[in-house]
Protein backbone atom coordinates (compact mmCIF):
# COMPACT_ATOMS: atom_id res chain seq x y z
CA UNK A 1 0.00 0.00 0.00
CA UNK A 2 1.57 3.73 -0.47
CA UNK A 3 1.03 6.74 1.13
CA UNK A 4 -0.95 8.00 -1.83
CA UNK A 5 -4.18 5.85 -0.85
CA UNK A 6 -4.24 6.52 3.03
CA UNK A 7 -6.43 8.97 4.07
CA UNK A 8 -4.35 11.53 4.71
CA UNK A 9 -4.17 15.11 4.30
CA UNK A 10 -3.00 16.60 0.82
CA UNK A 11 -0.33 18.60 2.53
CA UNK A 12 1.06 15.65 4.35
CA UNK A 13 0.85 13.58 0.97
CA UNK A 14 2.89 16.13 -0.68
CA UNK A 15 5.91 16.62 1.48
CA UNK A 16 5.85 12.86 1.53
CA UNK A 17 6.28 12.98 -1.91
CA UNK A 18 8.95 15.47 -2.37
CA UNK A 19 11.19 13.72 -0.27
CA UNK A 20 10.92 10.25 -1.54
CA UNK A 21 8.37 7.89 0.75
CA UNK A 22 6.20 6.15 -1.51
CA UNK A 23 5.62 2.90 1.12
CA UNK A 24 5.42 2.94 4.09
CA UNK A 25 7.98 0.45 6.61
CA UNK A 26 5.96 -2.07 8.25
CA UNK A 27 6.24 -0.14 11.90
CA UNK A 28 4.69 2.49 9.72
CA UNK A 29 1.61 0.17 7.96
CA UNK A 30 0.82 -1.42 11.28
CA UNK A 31 1.02 2.00 13.35
CA UNK A 32 -0.43 4.04 11.36
CA UNK A 33 -4.09 2.75 11.02
CA UNK A 34 -4.13 3.09 14.32
CA UNK A 35 -3.39 6.36 15.15
CA UNK A 36 -5.46 7.53 12.32
CA UNK A 37 -8.04 5.67 14.60
CA UNK A 38 -7.89 7.20 17.81
CA UNK A 39 -6.22 4.25 19.46
CA UNK A 40 -3.48 4.07 22.49
CA UNK A 41 -0.68 2.07 20.78
CA UNK A 42 2.62 0.72 22.53
CA UNK A 43 4.89 -0.21 19.42
CA UNK A 44 8.12 -1.64 19.27
CA UNK A 45 10.36 -2.10 16.65
CA UNK A 46 14.10 -1.85 15.78
CA UNK A 47 16.51 1.27 15.70
CA UNK A 48 15.89 2.53 11.67
CA UNK A 49 13.14 0.97 10.67
CA UNK A 50 11.42 4.80 10.77
CA UNK A 51 9.41 4.87 14.23
CA UNK A 52 9.30 8.52 14.00
CA UNK A 53 7.60 8.96 11.05
CA UNK A 54 5.13 6.57 12.21
CA UNK A 55 3.67 8.55 15.00
CA UNK A 56 4.65 12.05 13.28
CA UNK A 57 2.47 11.45 9.93
CA UNK A 58 -1.09 10.67 11.63
CA UNK A 59 -0.57 12.78 14.87
CA UNK A 60 -0.26 15.93 12.42
CA UNK A 61 -3.38 14.61 10.30
CA UNK A 62 -5.27 13.88 13.36
CA UNK A 63 -4.09 17.89 14.47
CA UNK A 64 -5.64 19.00 11.43
CA UNK A 65 -8.94 16.99 10.96
CA UNK A 66 -9.77 18.44 14.81
CA UNK A 67 -10.03 21.78 13.00
CA UNK A 68 -8.85 23.11 16.51
CA UNK A 69 -5.88 25.87 17.40
CA UNK A 70 -3.87 26.53 20.04
CA UNK A 71 -4.02 29.43 22.60
CA UNK A 72 -1.47 31.59 23.48
CA UNK A 73 1.30 29.01 25.67
CA UNK A 74 -0.88 25.64 24.79
CA UNK A 75 0.17 22.60 23.39
CA UNK A 76 -2.20 20.33 21.13
CA UNK A 77 0.79 17.29 21.12
CA UNK A 78 3.41 16.54 23.27
CA UNK A 79 6.25 14.51 22.38
CA UNK A 80 8.03 13.51 25.51
CA UNK A 81 12.03 12.51 25.11
CA UNK A 82 15.07 11.51 27.50
CA UNK A 83 17.66 13.76 24.99
CA UNK A 84 18.31 17.06 23.37
CA UNK A 85 19.63 15.87 20.40
CA UNK A 86 16.49 13.49 20.02
CA UNK A 87 14.22 16.45 20.49
CA UNK A 88 16.26 18.01 17.80
CA UNK A 89 16.16 15.11 15.25
CA UNK A 90 11.99 14.73 16.19
CA UNK A 91 11.12 18.19 15.49
CA UNK A 92 13.13 17.89 11.67
CA UNK A 93 11.28 15.59 11.48
CA UNK A 94 8.06 16.53 12.00
CA UNK A 95 8.83 20.09 9.95
CA UNK A 96 10.33 17.67 7.10
CA UNK A 97 6.82 16.12 6.79
CA UNK A 98 4.77 19.01 8.38
CA UNK A 99 6.10 21.55 6.15
CA UNK A 100 3.00 22.60 4.35
CA UNK A 101 0.21 21.99 7.11
CA UNK A 102 1.01 24.97 9.05
CA UNK A 103 1.12 23.62 12.09
CA UNK A 104 3.15 25.35 14.78
CA UNK A 105 5.96 22.88 15.42
CA UNK A 106 8.72 23.87 18.52
CA UNK A 107 10.93 21.40 19.91
CA UNK A 108 12.47 22.97 24.36
CA UNK A 109 15.40 21.11 25.55
CA UNK A 110 18.19 22.34 28.36
CA UNK A 111 21.33 23.71 27.60
CA UNK A 112 20.88 26.68 25.57
CA UNK A 113 19.33 29.48 25.69
CA UNK A 114 15.33 29.12 26.77
CA UNK A 115 14.17 32.71 25.19
CA UNK A 116 14.15 31.68 21.68
CA UNK A 117 12.26 28.24 22.86
CA UNK A 118 9.83 30.69 24.93
CA UNK A 119 8.49 32.72 22.07
CA UNK A 120 7.71 30.22 19.93
CA UNK A 121 5.74 28.62 22.97
CA UNK A 122 3.77 32.45 23.29
CA UNK A 123 1.25 32.08 20.32
CA UNK A 124 0.64 28.52 21.40
CA UNK A 125 1.99 25.54 19.33
CA UNK A 126 0.57 22.27 17.73
CA UNK A 127 3.34 19.83 18.53
CA UNK A 128 5.87 20.47 21.42
CA UNK A 129 8.80 17.84 21.37
CA UNK A 130 10.69 18.18 24.65
CA UNK A 131 12.84 16.78 27.44
CA UNK A 132 11.43 16.52 30.65
CA UNK A 133 13.59 18.57 32.52
CA UNK A 134 12.98 21.84 30.61
CA UNK A 135 9.12 21.35 30.02
CA UNK A 136 8.80 21.29 33.80
CA UNK A 137 10.88 24.82 33.63
CA UNK A 138 9.02 26.36 31.50
CA UNK A 139 5.38 25.03 32.80
CA UNK A 140 6.70 26.05 36.41
CA UNK A 141 7.53 29.88 35.05
CA UNK A 142 3.70 29.97 32.83
CA UNK A 143 5.29 29.56 29.54
CA UNK A 144 3.54 26.23 29.24
CA UNK A 145 -0.20 25.12 29.56
CA UNK A 146 -0.83 21.17 29.11
CA UNK A 147 -3.87 21.32 29.97
CA UNK A 148 -5.55 21.08 26.49
CA UNK A 149 -2.73 18.12 25.24
CA UNK A 150 -4.95 15.57 22.85
CA UNK A 151 -1.84 13.34 22.15
CA UNK A 152 0.64 12.58 24.22
CA UNK A 153 3.56 10.59 22.86
CA UNK A 154 6.71 9.03 24.50
CA UNK A 155 9.53 8.48 21.85
CA UNK A 156 12.25 5.56 23.49
CA UNK A 157 9.72 4.68 25.95
CA UNK A 158 11.86 1.87 27.52
CA UNK A 159 14.01 5.00 29.05
CA UNK A 160 10.96 7.18 29.51
CA UNK A 161 9.38 4.63 32.03
CA UNK A 162 12.49 3.71 33.45
CA UNK A 163 13.40 4.75 37.13
CA UNK A 164 15.38 8.29 36.21
CA UNK A 165 12.28 9.69 34.13
CA UNK A 166 9.06 7.95 35.24
CA UNK A 167 8.27 10.39 38.33
CA UNK A 168 8.87 13.40 35.60
CA UNK A 169 6.01 11.39 33.50
CA UNK A 170 3.67 10.59 36.14
CA UNK A 171 3.56 14.45 37.66
CA UNK A 172 3.40 15.40 33.54
CA UNK A 173 0.50 13.08 33.13
CA UNK A 174 -1.24 14.81 36.27
CA UNK A 175 -1.37 17.91 34.18
CA UNK A 176 -2.57 16.29 30.65
CA UNK A 177 -6.18 15.34 29.87
CA UNK A 178 -7.33 11.99 31.04
CA UNK A 179 -9.20 12.00 27.42
CA UNK A 180 -6.04 11.83 25.28
CA UNK A 181 -4.39 9.64 23.11
CA UNK A 182 -1.62 7.85 24.23
CA UNK A 183 1.83 6.73 22.21
CA UNK A 184 4.66 4.76 22.89
CA UNK A 185 7.24 3.98 20.72
CA UNK A 186 10.91 2.13 21.22
CA UNK A 187 13.06 -0.45 20.05
CA UNK A 188 13.28 -2.45 23.12
CA UNK A 189 11.31 -2.98 26.28
CA UNK A 190 11.41 -5.75 29.02
CA UNK A 191 8.23 -6.75 31.20
CA UNK A 192 8.22 -4.83 33.62
CA UNK A 193 8.12 -1.55 31.46
CA UNK A 194 5.58 -3.28 29.60
CA UNK A 195 3.36 -3.68 32.71
CA UNK A 196 4.19 0.30 33.33
CA UNK A 197 3.10 1.26 29.93
CA UNK A 198 -0.48 -0.60 29.85
CA UNK A 199 -1.13 1.15 33.04
CA UNK A 200 -1.20 4.40 31.44
CA UNK A 201 -3.41 3.84 28.34
CA UNK A 202 -6.61 2.84 27.42
CA UNK A 203 -6.79 -0.88 25.96
CA UNK A 204 -3.71 0.10 24.04
CA UNK A 205 -3.03 -1.84 20.42
CA UNK A 206 0.53 -3.60 20.76
CA UNK A 207 2.59 -3.65 17.54
CA UNK A 208 5.98 -5.38 17.84
CA UNK A 209 7.85 -5.86 14.74
CA UNK A 210 10.53 -8.32 14.25
CA UNK A 211 10.51 -9.71 18.10
CA UNK A 212 13.32 -12.52 17.55
CA UNK A 213 15.47 -10.03 16.08
CA UNK A 214 16.09 -6.91 18.15
CA UNK A 215 18.58 -5.37 15.35
CA UNK A 216 18.22 -5.08 12.13
CA UNK A 217 19.08 -7.21 9.20
CA UNK A 218 21.17 -4.77 7.59
CA UNK A 219 23.59 -4.89 10.35
CA UNK A 220 27.06 -7.24 10.09
CA UNK A 221 28.25 -7.56 14.23
CA UNK A 222 31.40 -8.69 14.81
CA UNK A 223 33.76 -9.07 18.20
CA UNK A 224 37.45 -8.66 18.48
CA UNK A 225 38.66 -9.61 21.48
CA UNK A 226 41.36 -6.70 21.77
CA UNK A 227 43.14 -6.02 25.22
CA UNK A 228 42.14 -2.41 26.99
CA UNK A 229 45.71 -0.51 26.66
CA UNK A 230 45.45 -1.77 23.40
CA UNK A 231 42.52 -0.77 21.89
CA UNK A 232 43.28 2.42 20.50
CA UNK A 233 45.96 1.06 18.14
CA UNK A 234 43.50 -0.86 16.35
CA UNK A 235 40.94 2.14 16.20
CA UNK A 236 43.65 3.76 14.64
CA UNK A 237 44.20 1.24 12.31
CA UNK A 238 40.28 0.79 11.36
CA UNK A 239 39.81 4.40 10.72
CA UNK A 240 42.88 4.66 8.36
CA UNK A 241 41.72 1.54 6.24
CA UNK A 242 38.25 2.66 5.64
CA UNK A 243 39.27 6.52 5.85
CA UNK A 244 36.34 7.25 3.00
CA UNK A 245 34.04 6.05 5.74
CA UNK A 246 31.58 7.86 8.23
CA UNK A 247 32.49 5.90 11.73
CA UNK A 248 30.62 6.34 15.21
CA UNK A 249 32.53 5.64 17.94
CA UNK A 250 31.08 4.42 21.54
CA UNK A 251 32.86 4.41 24.75
CA UNK A 252 31.50 4.40 28.36
CA UNK A 253 32.19 7.64 30.14
CA UNK A 254 32.93 11.36 28.86
CA UNK A 255 36.70 10.86 30.64
CA UNK A 256 36.97 7.51 28.44
CA UNK A 257 35.77 9.81 25.27
CA UNK A 258 38.36 12.63 25.99
CA UNK A 259 40.84 10.31 26.02
CA UNK A 260 40.00 8.14 23.38
CA UNK A 261 40.27 11.68 21.02
CA UNK A 262 43.51 12.76 22.38
CA UNK A 263 45.06 9.34 21.11
CA UNK A 264 43.51 9.68 17.95
CA UNK A 265 44.65 13.29 17.90
CA UNK A 266 48.42 12.21 18.54
CA UNK A 267 48.45 10.06 15.73
CA UNK A 268 47.25 12.47 13.31
CA UNK A 269 42.96 11.86 13.68
CA UNK A 270 41.09 14.32 13.87
CA UNK A 271 37.89 13.09 16.02
CA UNK A 272 34.24 15.14 17.31
CA UNK A 273 33.56 14.41 20.80
CA UNK A 274 30.01 14.13 22.23
CA UNK A 275 28.76 13.61 25.69
CA UNK A 276 26.68 14.64 28.82
CA UNK A 277 29.91 17.11 29.84
CA UNK A 278 29.42 19.58 26.94
CA UNK A 279 27.31 22.50 26.49
CA UNK A 280 24.29 21.63 23.80
CA UNK A 281 25.60 24.67 21.42
CA UNK A 282 29.03 22.34 21.62
CA UNK A 283 27.05 18.92 21.04
CA UNK A 284 25.15 20.51 17.84
CA UNK A 285 28.03 21.80 15.98
CA UNK A 286 29.84 18.61 16.70
CA UNK A 287 26.80 16.22 15.31
CA UNK A 288 26.57 19.35 12.17
CA UNK A 289 29.94 18.56 11.67
CA UNK A 290 29.60 14.52 11.78
CA UNK A 291 26.22 15.07 9.83
CA UNK A 292 28.04 17.08 6.67
CA UNK A 293 31.09 14.76 6.68
CA UNK A 294 33.71 17.19 7.62
CA UNK A 295 34.32 14.97 10.06
CA UNK A 296 34.10 11.62 9.36
CA UNK A 297 35.19 10.18 13.43
CA UNK A 298 32.64 11.00 16.30
CA UNK A 299 33.10 9.48 19.45
CA UNK A 300 30.18 9.37 21.97
CA UNK A 301 28.85 7.97 24.99
CA UNK A 302 25.39 6.39 25.59
CA UNK A 303 23.62 9.60 26.81
CA UNK A 304 23.75 10.43 22.53
CA UNK A 305 23.38 7.00 21.33
CA UNK A 306 19.28 7.82 21.18
CA UNK A 307 19.53 10.96 19.55
CA UNK A 308 21.81 10.75 16.74
CA UNK A 309 20.05 9.91 13.42
CA UNK A 310 22.70 10.40 10.82
CA UNK A 311 22.90 8.85 7.42
CA UNK A 312 25.69 7.63 5.93
CA UNK A 313 27.41 6.36 9.34
CA UNK A 314 28.64 3.02 7.72
CA UNK A 315 30.92 1.85 11.07
CA UNK A 316 29.89 1.45 14.64
CA UNK A 317 32.39 1.07 17.22
CA UNK A 318 31.87 -0.29 20.26
CA UNK A 319 35.05 0.78 21.82
CA UNK A 320 33.97 -0.13 25.49
CA UNK A 321 31.15 -2.46 25.46
CA UNK A 322 27.69 -1.01 26.84
CA UNK A 323 27.04 -1.78 30.64
CA UNK A 324 23.26 -2.53 29.85
CA UNK A 325 23.10 -5.02 27.18
CA UNK A 326 19.75 -2.69 26.42
CA UNK A 327 22.14 -0.06 24.75
CA UNK A 328 24.28 -2.51 22.63
CA UNK A 329 21.13 -2.07 20.37
CA UNK A 330 20.54 1.86 20.43
CA UNK A 331 24.11 1.88 19.85
CA UNK A 332 24.49 -0.37 16.69
CA UNK A 333 20.84 0.80 15.37
CA UNK A 334 22.88 4.24 14.67
CA UNK A 335 24.59 1.76 11.54
CA UNK A 336 22.66 -0.10 8.52
CA UNK A 337 19.53 2.26 8.50
CA UNK A 338 16.89 1.79 6.00
CA UNK A 339 18.18 0.09 3.18
CA UNK A 340 21.50 0.70 4.02
CA UNK A 341 23.92 -1.98 5.28
CA UNK A 342 26.00 -0.91 8.18
CA UNK A 343 29.41 -2.68 10.19
CA UNK A 344 28.85 -3.06 14.27
CA UNK A 345 32.59 -3.86 15.39
CA UNK A 346 32.90 -4.42 19.08
CA UNK A 347 36.42 -4.05 20.61
CA UNK A 348 35.98 -6.60 24.15
CA UNK A 349 38.73 -6.49 26.77
CA UNK A 350 38.81 -9.93 29.19
CA UNK A 351 37.37 -8.20 32.01
CA UNK A 352 34.14 -7.04 29.29
CA UNK A 353 33.73 -11.01 28.35
CA UNK A 354 30.75 -11.18 31.27
CA UNK A 355 28.92 -7.99 29.11
CA UNK A 356 29.65 -9.89 26.04
CA UNK A 357 27.95 -12.74 27.20
CA UNK A 358 24.77 -10.33 28.43
CA UNK A 359 24.26 -9.00 24.87
CA UNK A 360 24.48 -12.38 22.72
CA UNK A 361 21.70 -13.55 25.58
CA UNK A 362 19.72 -10.60 24.86
CA UNK A 363 20.34 -10.69 21.42
CA UNK A 364 19.27 -14.39 20.95
CA UNK A 365 22.29 -15.38 19.35
CA UNK A 366 25.98 -14.99 19.50
CA UNK A 367 28.46 -12.21 17.91
CA UNK A 368 30.53 -13.23 15.17
CA UNK A 369 33.88 -13.56 16.57
CA UNK A 370 37.10 -12.14 15.27
CA UNK A 371 39.90 -14.39 15.02
CA UNK A 372 43.19 -12.44 15.82
CA UNK A 373 46.24 -14.21 16.09
CA UNK A 374 49.28 -13.53 17.72
CA UNK A 375 51.21 -11.89 14.64
CA UNK A 376 48.21 -9.66 13.59
CA UNK A 377 48.00 -8.70 17.14
CA UNK A 378 51.45 -7.67 17.25
CA UNK A 379 51.22 -6.12 13.60
CA UNK A 380 48.04 -3.67 14.36
CA UNK A 381 50.30 -2.63 17.36
CA UNK A 382 53.55 -2.24 15.59
CA UNK A 383 51.67 0.22 12.60
CA UNK A 384 50.38 2.86 14.57
CA UNK A 385 52.28 5.69 13.90
CA UNK A 386 54.87 6.38 16.90
CA UNK A 387 53.24 9.94 18.49
CA UNK A 388 55.38 12.96 18.62
CA UNK A 389 55.07 12.75 22.34
CA UNK A 390 53.71 9.97 24.14
CA UNK A 391 52.57 10.43 27.72
CA UNK A 392 55.92 8.45 28.86
CA UNK A 393 57.95 10.54 26.57
CA UNK A 394 56.24 14.21 27.81
CA UNK A 395 56.84 12.58 32.15
CA UNK A 396 60.43 12.03 30.44
CA UNK A 397 60.60 15.56 28.74
CA UNK A 398 59.48 17.25 32.09
CA UNK A 399 61.91 15.63 34.16
CA UNK A 400 64.51 16.78 31.86
CA UNK A 401 63.60 20.51 32.10
CA UNK A 402 63.06 19.84 35.87
CA UNK A 403 66.31 18.88 36.23
CA UNK A 404 68.03 21.08 33.83
CA UNK A 405 66.23 23.86 35.58
CA UNK A 406 67.25 22.72 38.79
CA UNK A 407 70.91 22.39 37.80
CA UNK A 408 71.43 25.80 36.03
CA UNK A 409 69.42 26.97 39.66
CA UNK A 410 72.19 25.52 41.25
CA UNK A 411 75.49 27.40 38.91
CA UNK A 412 73.97 30.89 39.41
CA UNK A 413 73.82 30.04 43.29
CA UNK A 414 77.29 29.11 43.44
CA UNK A 415 78.35 31.55 41.40
CA UNK A 416 76.83 34.21 43.39
CA UNK A 417 78.55 32.60 46.25
CA UNK A 418 81.77 33.28 45.05
CA UNK A 419 81.09 36.45 44.03
CA UNK A 420 80.49 37.43 47.52
CA UNK A 421 83.50 35.52 48.53
CA UNK A 422 85.57 37.35 46.51
CA UNK A 423 84.37 40.87 47.48
CA UNK A 424 85.21 39.81 51.23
Amino acid sequence: MHFSRYHISDSIKKSLEEHGFIKPTDIQFKAIPSILKGEDVLAVAQTGTGKTAAFAIPAMERLLSSGRRAEPSQVRCLVMVPTRELASQIESVFKKFGAHTGLKIVSTYGGVDQNPQTNGLNKGVDVLISTPGRMFDLRNQGFLDLSVVEILVLDEADQMLAPGFIRDIRDAIKHIPGRRQTLFFSATINEEIKDLAYSLVRNAIRIQISPKDRVSKNVNHQVAFIEMDDKRFFLERLIKEQAEERILVFVRTKVRAERVQAAMARVGIEAGIIHGGRDQAERMEVLDKFRNASAAVLIATDVSARGIDIPGVRYVVNYDLPDEAENYVHRVGRTGRGMEKGFAISFCATEEKPQLEEIEEFLGKPVTHLSINRDDYQMSLALSEKPKADWKDLIEQAKNELGIGLAQAGKVKQKSKTKKSQKK
